[in-house]
């Protein structure tokens, strides 16, 4: 992409309504534009980021046997009275009206319902059993405050797994597979030595659930944390007995704020048995599903991305979620020789499928630079006289801010 085609523009100034640092830095550069508290629109350049952030979380739920589908987010509420959970004294955070033609209707809040009726239409035998199915999809909670940015919004998307099973030992094989799923998505997305399991309340569902909590000092969590082991309690279960049944030591734990980053639940028959989802096991009995669910928003990892990597100069994204992989800088005028070569390398990247963002336009060079550090994209190719004279560019490391000078030839290699 030709930034002088890009519609979007940077800004100098954080945002005066804006105090978490994901939502300033993501506004200045152009990532996404505030619809109003807690409700965000995703832009060209933020757009492609989270598809990145989409595409690793899909790859890995893809590779542990997930399937995946999309829901509606318009909920029945006749459905979801059957579990308890439509009334306002017992969910709060429903955003609810009236169809036209009468009856009242919900925008989702979670989708643990619509799915569990949705397989009493596919699962009747053991044979049918396990199911994995999960869905990107943009959830709707009616948040009393929103001042995280895009970390918690009113609206935001989010990737729900839910699975199937027949049994416990089912369930708890597949549990694992989805723990180590999650920490693959958090190292891919460059958040993964920050990022610890850490057990928290299981709520009515089990004693413990997961979360996966990723340490900045922007957290709104305060967790204990094992280095060594890599795991983490969270202060709400923090006591001398759960230790104990976790096998940690109160000594070697250390007290820090984080982000929660995704969650894994233990159901149990909690949706299964209200909505009738059941299955005949071996010997002919009928038994009610055994479920857990899962989630990661991507919308949300964007945010803790920035919190966590950003430095003083602007974004720092990781190669997988960057939205191009170079950010090529002519420090030439149309028509001249600087140009030509910036417009010729730019054309050979592209011919080898590499994604750049070609800053063509005709602005200073410090404009260019300042601009290129809030973007931030791996790495920056600059093309100015030297390039000319001598062949090479200078090529900078946006994360550790190393420079190197290489040929078109090991760019194109790179």
């Amino acid at each position: 992409m030709r930034q002088s085609q890009l519609f979007t523009k940077t800004r100098r100034e954080a945002p005066a309504d804006e105090v978490a640092k994901n939502a300033q830095l993501l506004v200045r550069a152009g990532y996404i534009h505030k619809e109003m508290a807690g409700v965000y629109s995703y832009l060209p350049l933020g757009l492609r980021t989270l598809n990145r952030i989409i595409q690793i979380i899909r790859e890995e739920m893809d590779a542990i046997g997930g399937q995946e589908l999309v829901m509606s987010a318009l909920q029945d509420k006749e459905l979801w009275s059957r579990t308890d959970r439509w009334d306002d004294a017992k969910v709060d955070n429903w955003f609810k009206t009236s169809f036209k033609s009468g009856g009242e209707t919900g925008l989702g809040i979670t989708h643990e319902e619509p799915l569990t009726r949705i397989m009493t239409d596919h699962v009747s035998s053991y044979r049918d059993l396990p199911v994995y199915a999960y869905q990107f999809q943009n959830k709707f909670r009616n948040e009393l405050r929103a001042k995280s940015g895009i970390m918690r919004g009113k609206e935001f998307l989010m990737k729900d797994l839910y699975s199937f099973s027949k049994d416990d030992a089912q369930h708890d094989a597949f549990y694992a597979k989805a723990r180590e799923a999650y920490l693959r998505v958090f190292a891919r997305a460059g958040v993964g030595d920050k990022t610890y399991v850490t057990f928290a309340s299981g709520g009515i569902f089990s004693e413990f659930s997961e979360e996966f909590q990723t340490i900045s000092d922007a957290g709104e969590d305060t967790i204990y944390v094992d280095e060594e082991k890599r795991l983490a309690v969270n202060a709400e279960v923090y006591s001398g007995e759960t230790l104990s049944k976790l096998g940690l030591d109160k000594e070697k734990l250390v007290e820090k704020k984080a982000i929660e980053a995704g969650n894994t639940f233990n159901l149990g028959t909690r949706f299964s048995e209200p909505l009738g989802l059941t299955y005949t096991d071996e010997t002919g009995a009928k038994k009610p599903v055994i479920m857990g669910c899962y989630g990661i928003g991507p919308t949300r990892l964007m945010g803790i991305i920035v919190e966590t990597l950003a430095d003083e100069k602007g974004l720092v994204w990781p190669m997988e979620v960057a939205p191009f992989k170079y950010h090529l800088v002519s420090l030439g005028h149309e028509g001249d020789e600087i140009s030509k070569l910036a417009d010729a390398l730019y054309d050979d990247l592209k011919k080898k499928g590499v994604d750049v963002l070609y800053d063509d336009r005709n602005a200073r060079a410090g404009e260019k630079f300042a601009d290129s550090d809030l973007l931030g994209m791996p790495y920056r190719i600059v093309v100015g006289k030297d390039s000319v004279a001598t062949g090479s560019f200078e090529v900078v490391n946006r994360a550790t801010g190393v420079v190197e000078k290489k040929s078109r030839a090991e760019i194109l290699a790179m």
